[in-house]
């Protein structure tokens, strides 16, 4: 794997990309390497002291929220009378909505050493880019604190052994970028079919705090080579809608995605004879299945209309979902349906219908996706779905352009 960072220039390609097209004699220019989101603090941290806090006067406790739980109750626990937590609360809520804490974030409690231990801060993580400090010493106030967000552009690469998520976490990459790619290439790349040996190539801006990844910010270009084939992914904006598009002008974006779910594994595949493990008996598979943890999130893989969301005996719990007046799909043994998803809801392409289950006659949690086309049966992985809007006439030679661009500096890329 090899990253390079650049500090100095922002691409040309990015630049003729943020200005969507407009402009195509864009010079080089500067690029920032720090921004920030909100009002960043500076010198949050100094010597022994923290947001203001000596800390080194008092025993700190570090823990995270669990579920169900509540910043009251954590102060309670530290001899806070809920008196004052109650107008500790009432004071700040321009500042802080009780309501929105998320379990799994951190704190950290700062208690008096005295024989009481008592609380009088406590700092809250909320998420990467924000933290509340608590303030029950000589005043009862909440302040909030934007992190400083460094953003830097990188060039990475990897080889896939097993899956491009294994790829990410062993090249050190954020594991973030898998999810980003798979969103890029869902229409083109079967990421369930990933062969040892394929590679990809990307050009993206990456977040920092300190120097803690904490997410992928923009992709600019991106290159896979799958099962032979090279795909590249050239972003470019026509019509106000910006998308990613092959060397030809081909929009990566299809009609329908390539699978209805991410990051799982096919244990059984379409067939005209297979034997069915409760029945015991030879009858045909007509649909795909993808064995995935109970309670994976599935999508719909087209905008469509919901023509059914019920219970079908040995099937389960299934949606069916007709997508136009040709292609129809269906989403078996489901755990339970998506709030708001009945008959005759409209859905979006992506659009999260219903969640993994192991529901009818079913062995273990996994998804029997199927598709039909004018009312029969036809195989999911072989489905050659007609692609959204190509690069225009009008637009082909900016394109060209950006095209060119974005090549040579992917070829930069070992």
């Amino acid at each position: 794997m090899l990253i390079y960072k650049i500090k100095v220039y922002l691409l040309l390609a990015g630049l003729i990309i943020a200005s969507s097209c407009r402009n195509i004699n864009v010079p080089v220019i500067e690029y920032t390497t720090s921004d920030t989101v909100g009002v960043a603090d500076t010198a949050i941290y100094t010597g022994n002291v923290l947001f203001g806090i000596p800390i080194d006067t008092y025993n700190i406790v570090n823990g995270r929220i669990r579920n169900n739980q509540f910043i009251s109750s954590i102060l309670a626990s530290y001899n806070v009378s809920w008196e004052k937590i109650e107008q500790l609360l009432r004071d700040n809520t321009d500042t802080f909505d009780p309501r929105k804490v998320r379990s799994g974030s951190e704190y950290s409690v700062f208690l008096t050493k005295d024989t009481l231990s008592t609380a009088e801060y406590l700092i809250y993580d909320h998420d990467p880019y924000v933290r509340y400090v608590f303030s029950l010493k000589d005043s009862l106030t909440i302040h909030r604190h934007y992190a400083e967000v460094r953003r830097e552009l990188r060039f990475s690469s990897g080889t896939i052994e097993s899956s491009l998520w294994n790829a990410t976490v062993e090249n050190n990459l954020n594991p973030n970028l898998a999810g980003e790619l798979s969103e890029i290439y869902a229409w083109t790349i079967d990421f369930f079919g990933l062969q040892k040996g394929d590679r990809f190539k990307v050009i993206y801006e990456e977040e920092f705090i300190e120097d803690r990844s904490v997410g992928i910010n923009t992709i600019y270009a991106a290159y896979f080579e799958h099962a032979g084939a090279s795909i590249y992914a050239i972003p470019y904006t026509q019509d106000n809608s910006g998308s990613y598009f092959d060397t030809s002008g081909t929009n990566l974006k299809k009609a329908f995605l390539k699978a209805p779910l991410r990051f799982s594994r096919i244990s059984s595949g379409y067939s005209g004879a297979r034997m069915h493990p409760i029945l015991k008996i030879v009858r045909p598979h007509l649909g795909v299945d993808y064995a995935a943890p109970l309670g994976t999130p599935v999508m719909s893989i087209g905008d469509g209309r919901v023509i059914s969301a019920v219970v079908e005996k040995g099937a389960g719990r299934v949606i069916r979902i007709r997508h136009n007046s040709v292609y129809t799909t269906a989403y078996l043994h489901l755990s339970r349906f998506e709030k708001g998803i009945s008959s005759g809801t409209y859905v979006k392409q992506g659009q999260k219908i219903g969640y993994v289950g192991s529901s009818g006659l079913s062995t273990g949690p996994h998804l029997d996706f199927r598709f039909y086309k004018n009312g029969s049966p036809v195989n999911p992985l072989r489905v050659e779905a007609p692609s959204a809007d190509p690069i225009s006439e009008a637009n082909r030679a900016r394109f060209g352009m950006v095209k060119t661009a974005v090549l040579d500096l992917l070829n930069t890329i070992n």
